[in-house]
């Protein structure tokens, strides 16, 4: 009786703590891949300033800084895509506001230059560029996709996983006021980075296990009607 006795009080004892050291071994593995991954996700991300020469059905510039929108219409007016769409236009700025930062004729922003304002986020911009490529039949075309490079990996995530029969071209542009490559000696660009690959994480989570296929939803039959009113 005291030998079960030892032996029961050992073994009550001994499970709770292999039950401590397995949760602290997950908890340190799960950090040294979240830190590995951060580090990775860093070094991913575009340096210099983007060359593309494909020719692309589209162009769509998730708005976020004048130079996004310039470098966008730059690609138009070179000819590499035959539709351009900024995506999250704040509903104050008028059409002529946007045409004067645009390297294009007036001619061609207004036949090929769509404005949209319904996105108020990056998951709004996709589902914004989802319908304008559907409107225009080039929902499993080629688009050229422009944001800046911090913001790259997530908008191509999200974009993905609204238009997932599109080819999509990512042009990073890099900005002269936030250099991705200081994240480790500029305590505020590390903090945007690291927000950034937190949500571009909670991103990948929701598209491809909690709403697998759920972006790429069909249009409702009066937005179709819209959006393809205005395309005509």
């Amino acid at each position: 009786m005291r030998a079960h006795a030892r032996y029961g009080r050992a073994g009550g004892w001994a499970a709770p703590g292999r039950w401590r050291l397995a949760v602290l071994a997950l908890i340190c593995f799960l950090a040294s891949a979240f830190v590995a991954g951060f580090i990775g996700f860093a070094l991913s991300l575009e340096r210099t300033e983007s060359t593309l020469t494909v020719q692309a059905d589209g162009v769509v510039v998730l708005t976020g800084g004048s130079d996004r929108v310039y470098e966008a219409g730059g690609l138009l007016a070179r000819g590499q895509a035959r539709r351009l769409l900024i995506t999250g236009v704040n509903p104050a700025t008028r059409g002529n506001e946007i045409a004067k930062l645009l390297p294009v004729s007036r001619e061609l922003f207004e036949c090929c230059v769509d404005l949209g304002y319904r996105a108020r986020d990056t998951i709004g911009n996709a589902r914004e560029t989802r319908d304008w490529a559907q409107a225009h039949g080039i929902g499993g075309g080629s688009l050229i996709i422009v944001t800046s490079n911090y913001h790259m990996p997530r908008a191509l995530a999200e974009l993905s996983a609204a238009l997932p029969g599109a080819e999509l071209y990512p042009f990073a542009v890099v900005s002269d006021h936030l250099r991705v490559e200081d994240w480790l000696g500029d305590l505020a660009v590390t903090r945007l980075i690291a927000a950034e690959y937190v949500k571009y994480l909670y991103v990948l989570l929701r598209t491809r296990l909690l709403e697998p296929g759920l972006s790429a939803t069909a249009l409702a039959p009066a937005e179709t009607a819209r959006l393809t009113a205005q395309a005509r």
